[in-house]
């Protein structure tokens, strides 16, 4: 396994629930999801994303409410998903984009987009909402009629894939550190993992995305009740086992 595209690929081999939260009727398998990421990398193809370019990804809920706040998941995957589709296309995920976004596309919550000035160029592109911008594509309801295929294009460990505020990582150096996780705290296919830090720095990225993808683990969000660890900041968590995203070296 030498690049994401691998581990996605892998993933859409496997059986079993990738994602649960209580406010999905139904949990997200693992071949969904994968599948999904493919549909997104060709998406994304459409509206010009190529290697060496980057897209802005905003994770958060589908309908933010008072007190939300970027990159924290509580009911949906589809900001994980769209930085794995940019990461198979060759482009550079930015989890951690400012106010000015200098990107070819942006994809983040419809009622967030306000909070972003888009430079010339740049495609947005809403997941829940609708957005009432006729210029802003729907990230979801295009998805589905998508190329169920993996998107063209070879990539290689040292291409860049994830950037967050502290620098630039790679598809090996993000792989290295997934794995160093799964055996750092022996997560397999019957581990859940909690994901209560916002996903905004390559260690979130690593330790609730990536990780527990790669030993066909179990992620949860916007649920309560303990897992058997958790992917945290703060110590007010009901899991006894926490992996701190700043602790992970990448």
């Amino acid at each position: 396994m030498d690049t994401l595209s691998d581990l996605v690929a892998a993933g859409r081999e496997r059986d079993g629930v990738f994602f649960s939260t209580p406010e999905r009727s139904a949990p997200y398998s693992y071949r969904d999801f994968c599948t999904n990421v493919w549909k997104g990398g060709n998406l994304m193809r459409h509206y010009g994303v190529r290697e060496g370019m980057a897209v802005a990804v905003v994770v958060g809920p589908k309908n933010p409410v008072e007190g939300d706040e970027p990159g924290y998941l509580r009911d949906c995957p589809d900001g994980l998903l769209a930085i794995l589709a940019a990461t198979l296309d060759g482009a550079v995920a930015d989890i951690a984009p400012g106010d000015k976004v200098e990107a070819t596309a942006l994809v983040a919550p419809a009622a967030w987009l306000d909070r972003y000035e888009l430079a010339p160029g740049t495609k947005a592109l809403a997941y829940g909402g609708p957005s009432d911008d006729p210029t802003v594509a729907g990230f979801e309801r295009e998805l589905w009629s998508e190329n169920p295929l993996q998107p063209p294009g070879e990539r290689a460990p040292d291409d860049p894939a994830v950037r967050d505020a502290e620098g630039t990582y790679s598809h090996g150096e993000l792989l290295a550190a997934s794995e160093r996780v799964v055996e750092g705290y022996d997560i397999d296919a019957e581990t859940t993992v909690a994901v209560r830090a916002p996903v905004t720095s390559a260690g979130a990225v690593v330790a609730g995305l990536l990780a527990p993808m790669r030993a066909g683990a179990t992620v949860r969000f916007g649920d309560d009740t303990a897992s058997d660890l958790a992917v945290a900041t703060g110590e007010d968590v009901p899991e006894k086992t926490v992996v701190r995203p700043g602790d992970i070296s990448v």
